[in-house]
């Protein structure tokens, strides 16, 4: 992976080659957790960690149940903030912006990406199993998923969304210096013009 133009060399113009190179391939298999952050009905920010499904060379994808508390957030203030942290390459990603529902297809190529385990969650993660014994839910899932040994479709409740950038944050570690953090912002403009203009932060 290629790390951080260092000054005084120039950095590109967007992020986005940026981040096709530090995040999967669409064509990977690749699902990293990440921390998305969400502002909560309360008015207090809201964090958990979601599965980075797709990074679709503009956007970012992940996937939810509809009743979740992430969906009623997402709802009430389209926007949030992903964390991608990959320690390994001593690296950070932080991507805030605008957050749509992706389509009918979209979704459902995402489900069939997933591994068996995931799609019986899908399926499984539900109040009423939260609310039994360990062993219940385990007989519940073995039960699922003794009766639906084909390829699963995703449940109704299953729901996409994709983050659009308006703001990127790319950190790297130095073992023998200091940090690099170069910072992009999404500036728009008057007849509906953006552009991307980037800072280097302190790391």
């Amino acid at each position: 992976m290629t790390g951080l133009p260092q000054a005084p060399t120039t950095p590109p113009d967007e992020p986005f080659g940026l981040l096709a190179d530090w995040l999967p391939a669409p064509d990977s298999g690749e699902t990293p957790v990440m921390t998305l952050s969400t502002t909560g009905v309360d008015g207090y920010p809201d964090a958990r960690t979601v599965l980075l499904s797709l990074f679709d060379g503009a956007r970012v994808h992940f996937h939810t149940d509809s009743r979740s508390r992430k969906v009623v957030e997402l709802g009430v203030v389209p926007r949030a903030t992903v964390t991608v942290l990959q320690p390994e390459a001593a690296r950070q990603v932080v991507i805030t912006g605008d957050v749509a529902p992706v389509t009918p297809e979209e979704a459902l190529a995402a489900f069939r990406n997933r591994s068996r385990y995931l799609q019986l969650l899908a399926w499984q993660n539900d109040v009423g199993t939260a609310h039994l014994a360990p062993a219940e839910r385990r007989v519940r899932w073995d039960a699922f998923d003794a009766a639906h040994p084909g390829p699963l479709d995703p449940p109704p409740t299953w729901r996409g969304y994709a983050l659009t950038p308006v703001r990127v944050v790319l950190w790297e570690g130095d073992e023998r210096g200091p940090s690099t953090r170069l910072a992009y912002e999404l500036e728009r403009r008057r007849k509906n013009r953006e552009r991307w203009t980037w800072e280097r932060w302190a790391g």
